[in-house]
């Protein structure tokens, strides 16, 4: 397929839009911005309007029905921008009763739940789009599926691996805009996305254009943890006299629920196997970012300081293994909405990612630059087997599959306890 001429690359996402389309009147495709929603919903979409025209909007603003009209599937491109299209949408939908497919609505951040009378459900369906996976961008062999893992199916042999070629592929990112940029071009995209981020005028912003920048500066300082509230507050110098007030701490609450908004940074939320634990809710978030390139670009690192850094370049590493298993996940059949968590317990037993499906299936997974040190990873993952199991009372079901994710090795291969050792250059939904 071409778009204006040039190839469509698909995505993941594809067919989850088709589906979408076909049981519900619109579909609205939120991410985070330069993440190619705009060319997916083309794709999909039959006719089109954008809200980057000033003019547009100010038609909008007068009348609401003007920017609607248009062949089904209708794009409406960064709806946000003028809020009250989505009520517009909703009674479109409703009007057209059993018809299906109608709009398309695309957005970089949440407008203000003011700006909204109604949340649209049952009406517009919501889809999550997030920066080009490695098996997307073509960096992935895609011999080993997250779905074929929780079906028993893995493939082992020789594999091929390069820890220069991932600190690369870390710091240009999963941006399409950057896919055919030679290495020194595509590092340089992060860097203008939050350029362009900071520098965007919006009222709801909690702080300078300086601020904000030094709390997500703060944030990749401590990317991968479950930073406390106190933690960002001192790291950005706002503690008075090295204590945190309430104020500070609403503050800094702010901040997150704002990057978050706009798809910059996500949560990783904790897991627990008894549905009903309240452990579920007791685990602290750990904050990531959408793309592991920008976290890289906040600290001002390129490809040759993270293999100079193996710590940092580990953590970026599992950023950007969590970004792909966020995308695999989220296509799974029976995939729940959030279908990637953590784990962590007061034993101080953690696993870095679990795959949990509806139907009670789950796969546990360790993340490792290298297969040296693959043998933790796997004590890890068989310890927190032999917990799950140790609970009767819960009738959890055993893990569909324990894998070692890594990025430097020879091999995939599974040990003689049943655990999967793979690079994030053979894995694929």
């Amino acid at each position: 397929m071409d778009i204006d001429g040039k190839p469509y690359l698909p995505r993941f996402i594809d067919p989850l839009v088709d589906l979408h389309l076909r049981a519900f009147g619109a579909v609205e495709i939120a991410g985070t911005m330069w993440s190619g929603k705009t060319w997916t919903s083309r794709a999909h979409g039959k006719s089109r309007v954008t809200f980057d025209s000033k003019q547009t909007r100010e038609l909008a603003e007068l009348d609401v029905n003007a920017v609607l009209k248009g062949e089904a599937p209708h794009i409406i491109d960064e709806w946000q921008e003028v809020p009250h299209v989505w009520d517009a949408v909703r009674d479109k939908v409703d009007q057209a009763g059993h018809e299906r497919g109608l709009f398309i609505l695309t957005g970089s951040s949440r407008p203000a739940k003011r700006k909204t009378h109604h949340t649209g459900s049952g009406r517009i369906s919501r889809l999550k789009m997030w920066p080009m996976t490695l098996a997307e961008s073509g960096h992935s062999l895609e011999s080993v599926s997250l779905s074929g893992m929780f079906e028993g199916k893995f493939d082992s042999g020789p594999v091929e691996t390069d820890l220069e070629q991932l600190a690369k592929l870390v710091c240009r990112g999963g941006w399409p805009a950057a896919l055919h940029l030679d290495d020194e071009a595509a590092q340089i995209v992060a860097g203008q996305y939050l350029d362009a981020l900071f520098a965007k005028e919006d009222e709801k912003a909690p702080g300078t254009e300086r601020e904000l920048r030094l709390f997500l500066q703060s944030l990749a300082r401590n990317v991968g943890s479950a930073a406390t509230l106190e933690t960002l507050a001192k790291d950005m110098g706002l503690a008075e006299g090295g204590k945190v007030t309430d104020a500070i701490a609403r503050r800094m609450s702010a901040f997150l629920d704002y990057f978050s908004g706009r798809y910059v940074m996500c949560d990783l939320h904790g897991w627990d196997a008894p549905i009903k634990s309240k452990a579920r809710l007791r685990t602290k978030p750990k904050h990531g970012f959408a793309d592991p390139s920008l976290p890289a670009a906040l600290l001002g690192v390129g490809p040759e300081t993270l293999l100079d850094n193996l710590q940092l370049f580990g953590q970026l590493f599992e950023e950007l293994c969590l970004r792909d298993l966020r995308v695999y996940a989220s296509t799974l059949h029976n995939a729940q909405p959030d279908p990637l968590r953590y784990y962590r317990d007061a034993d101080g037993l953690e696993v870095d990612a679990i795959v949990e499906l509806r139907d009670g299936r789950w796969g546990a997974i360790e993340v490792k630059l290298g297969a040296n040190k693959a043998d933790a990873a796997i004590r890890n993952l068989l310890r927190l087997k032999k917990k799950i199991a140790a609970n009767p009372a819960a009738r959890n079901p055993e893990p569909s599959f324990l894998l070692v994710l890594v990025g430097k090795t020879d091999y995939q291969y599974r040990t003689p306890e049943g655990v999967y050792v793979a690079p994030i250059t053979s894995l694929t939904a």
